[in-house]
């Protein structure tokens, strides 16, 4: 089993994302989504500015590549719909490929603002290869507890920490099965826009 922990530089709801009773990081920490097993667990910290609370704790369920999570069907909905606002414009289920073979990005999050594929995010994203999916998981958003003193080895400043240590992997469990609420507890700290904050946002070419 191996613990990963890693800062969450922006919680904006799109990776990991907390939605449809699944938590998934779909886009972003590709060494993270290329090595994590089922049974692994991944912690998001906020950044050392904040404090470093916890963002999120989640245990891998399974993984699934690319593709596959793009046609499975009790993932449709994390598809992002940009023009519906909501919750429907973080979805992280972004990626497939066409008749030739290349990936193709979805309008999203990490599209350009007009929906143009972003071409530098698309070989960052991609070169993770899976999807990592849990059920079981936290998902504090801007309220998540410090991490106790115990734990304090799973800080980091870049990048991310993998540990396989004896003591450390154990104390966490014992904190994560502690806590007795499950799911997504909170919203977004960038929170959740509407379809006319987004549309505002595409033509300032932002977000």
């Amino acid at each position: 089993m191996t613990l990963y922990s890693y800062i969450v530089a922006l919680d904006a709801g799109f990776a990991p994302n907390p939605f449809h009773e699944f938590c998934t990081l779909a886009c972003c920490k590709p060494g993270i989504r290329r090595t994590a097993q089922k049974g692994d667990y991944v912690v998001g910290l906020a950044p050392k500015a904040l404090g470093n609370p916890v963002v999120y704790a989640m245990q891998v369920l399974e993984t699934l590549d690319l593709e596959d999570y793009w046609y499975e069907r009790q993932f449709r909905k994390k598809r992002p719909d940009m023009r519906a606002g909501g919750i429907s414009v973080l979805g992280d289920n972004i990626y497939h490929r066409d008749r030739e073979g290349n990936w193709q990005q979805e309008w999203s999050q990490h599209s350009h603002a007009n929906g143009q594929q972003n071409w530098d995010l698309t070989s960052n994203d991609v070169s993770g290869e899976n999807v990592l999916i849990a059920r079981d998981f936290i998902y504090w958003g801007p309220d998540g507890p410090p991490l106790p003193g115990n734990l304090e080895g799973l800080v980091v400043e870049r990048g991310y920490r993998s540990t396989s240590n004896e003591k450390l992997i154990p104390d966490f469990v014992e904190w994560f099965e502690g806590h007795n609420e499950r799911g997504r507890l909170a919203l977004p700290t960038e929170g959740v826009p509407s379809a006319s904050e987004r549309m505002r946002c595409k033509r300032r070419k932002r977000c």
